[in-house]
């Protein structure tokens, strides 16, 4: 079963300004997404999707070849993911190369590590369309999250509102955005938002955060100075 490893790193982003070529310990942040990859493919197997050219000799000076240059209508605030996989995808097919599954490895997951990817990779078979990594969710719906009725009033979200501690309620599951093992023959079919055969692989806390806001950033420099938990 052939994979391919996709890192999508556009130059745009706002949250934190150059974020993927931003130096998190001493090494640009897009590195720790291509070191994991490193320790699971080889580099022909390995394809950063990026429209910027800092963050294209930031991979090249790593000794990685970047195979294209996104278009530009795939580099905006409202481009999705599932156009950018299929744009990768379509490069390699053209010149006679097919995937099977696409491992995505967004580069804002730095303390993910290649176990955490091969435990996907193990839930991952041919009949399922993705794995997805996951963490505990913060709010749960049977115990603390909450929408308005017709009245305005406060009620749970789900189940009867009977649960008085967290760890009674039914235990509930959030996207972590570290990695997603996709079905290529899925993928060409539908957008991963609508995959009705998707498998979740848990992944712990201390390797779950995901780098959007400064606020993120001071976090995982945070981790890094003050604990044993280190990015590879």
């Amino acid at each position: 079963m052939r994979t391919l490893y996709v890192i999508p790193a556009r130059g745009g982003s706002k949250g934190i300004p150059g974020k993927n070529i931003k130096p998190l310990a001493g090494k640009p942040l897009i590195a720790y997404s291509i070191n994991v990859a490193r320790l699971l493919a080889s580099d022909c197997d390995i394809c950063v999707s990026t429209d910027d050219p800092e963050i294209i000799a930031t991979v090249e000076q790593m000794g990685l070849k970047v195979p294209f240059v996104r278009p530009t209508e795939l580099a905006t605030d409202n481009s999705g993911t599932y156009e950018v996989l299929l744009h990768a995808l379509n490069h390699y097919e053209q010149q006679g190369i097919h995937y099977d599954r696409i491992v995505l490895l967004q580069p804002t997951s730095p303390f993910r590590t290649a176990d955490d990817v091969c435990n996907c990779l193990k839930r991952y078979s041919s009949d399922i369309d993705m794995v997805v990594s996951v963490k505990r969710a913060s709010a749960n719906p049977y115990y603390n999250a909450f929408e308005t009725d017709n009245n305005g009033f406060l009620q749970i979200s789900k189940g009867d509102g009977n649960y008085t501690r967290r760890q009674d309620a039914p235990p509930v599951w959030e996207y972590n955005g570290a990695v997603y093992v996709i079905n290529t023959d899925s993928l060409r079919k539908m957008p991963l938002s609508k995959f009705p055969r998707r498998v979740m692989c848990e992944m712990s806390e201390s390797h779950s955060l995901d780098l959007d806001t400064p606020t993120d950033w001071l976090i995982a420099e945070a981790i890094i100075e003050k604990t044993s938990v280190k990015p590879h």
